[in-house]
């Protein structure tokens, strides 16, 4: 058997069931497909039966606003995912009349469709033969035909999706983009890969020439940011007082807490001093409680954030346009960063 057949061979064999492998439904793979993006099956399975319990169409999608969709997305991360799903949704029912289009050429023109989810959705919904190379198709291909070209260059990007082309069976197109994407993620893992039981390892460079280890290949060029963030929590045990946060930065257009960002960990005593708090709630802070900071790791940035409770005398409280007060009962209905739901969880006892 050759490469293609091996994989959808083993495929056929060993294969998870999931729900969206069920369905030729453009909607209910795109769903998926955006969903798992960065994000491991056993996470993603909840969030997917969750939304397409709520929007079982792309109707109804449409129709949800972003607050309802972050929400929901609450704790998956890359919340811009979230947002251009809704765009997605709205240009589907605009300029498709609510078909979800299968062609590679045309669901390339949609938000937040690139050209991996679009040979994706074509494959699996119209077996369309375009070749999906995703992190774990990187992996396969790299090992098995020793590619030492950095899979983030752009070199390396084409000349994965060359081979990737080369090797696809056309007329089984979704069926081999299937099988490679679920070889990768069960048996040619990162980290200790079952090369034991590999029906490939005859033919696969990395196992023959003992570098399974090192391949495939990646550029080190991501800078991790360090922030630290200093929440002011103000309630009267009803109500809270919440920050809607703009659209230029992390967590864009999520609530999250009155903050002052500082370059380092400050103690409690020194940030209710800073001339930003002062302008926010006055001279007169007392401070009820202060809380640990906790660090919470994104793809670029690491925050630090503490949560500090305060008893600003009303009066003094300048108001900003973004904020509002939030009935404790009602957080769980608003799109919370998962640092801040965690601890308002926790503050309150939701």
């Amino acid at each position: 058997m050759d490469f293609s057949e091996e994989l959808i061979n083993w495929y056929q064999k060993n294969k998870r069931d999931l729900p969206w492998r069920n369905t030729t439904n453009a909607y209910v793979i795109w769903l998926s497909e955006i969903i798992l993006q960065q994000t491991r099956v056993e996470q993603g399975m909840p969030y997917f039966l969750r939304f397409l319990k709520k929007y079982p169409g792309v109707k109804a999608f449409a129709a949800a606003s972003e607050d309802e969709v972050l929400n929901l997305w609450q704790g998956l991360g890359y919340y811009s995912r979230g947002r251009n799903m809704l765009k997605t949704a709205r240009q589907v029912m605009e300029q498709y009349g609510g078909e979800f289009p299968v062609a590679y050429n045309e669901l390339v023109k949609l938000k937040g469709i690139g050209e991996y989810t679009a040979a994706a959705i074509s494959s699996f919904a119209a077996n369309e033969a375009k070749a999906v190379v995703d992190g774990n198709v990187y992996r396969v291909l790299a090992r098995y035909f020793g590619i030492e070209e950095p899979i983030n260059s752009t070199q390396g990007k084409k000349l994965f999706q060359q081979i990737a082309d080369e090797v696809l069976d056309k007329e089984n197109a979704g069926l081999h983009n299937q099988a490679a994407m679920e070889f990768g993620a069960m048996l040619c893992k990162p980290k200790n890969p079952d090369c034991h039981i590999c029906p490939l390892r005859d033919g696969c460079y990395a196992y023959q020439h003992n570098k399974v280890a090192e391949l495939p290949q990646k550029l080190k060029t991501v800078k991790i940011r360090e922030r630290c963030f200093n929440y002011f929590v103000v309630t009267d045990g009803e109500t809270v007082l919440m920050n809607k946060r703009g659209d230029k930065d992390i967590w864009a257009n999520m609530y999250d807490l009155p903050m002052i960002e500082t370059t380092a960990l400050l103690f409690p005593h020194e940030v209710a001093v800073l001339p930003g708090a002062e302008k926010m709630f006055g001279k007169n802070i007392v401070t009820i409680e202060s809380f640990r900071a906790k660090k919470h790791v994104l793809t670029h940035q690491h925050i630090y954030a503490q949560f500090i409770q305060i008893a600003p005398k009303a009066d003094e409280i300048k108001l900003e346009d973004k904020w509002t007060y939030v009935k404790v009962e009602n957080l769980k209905e608003i799109a919370l960063p998962k640092i801040i739901f965690l601890f308002l969880n926790n503050f309150f006892n939701l």
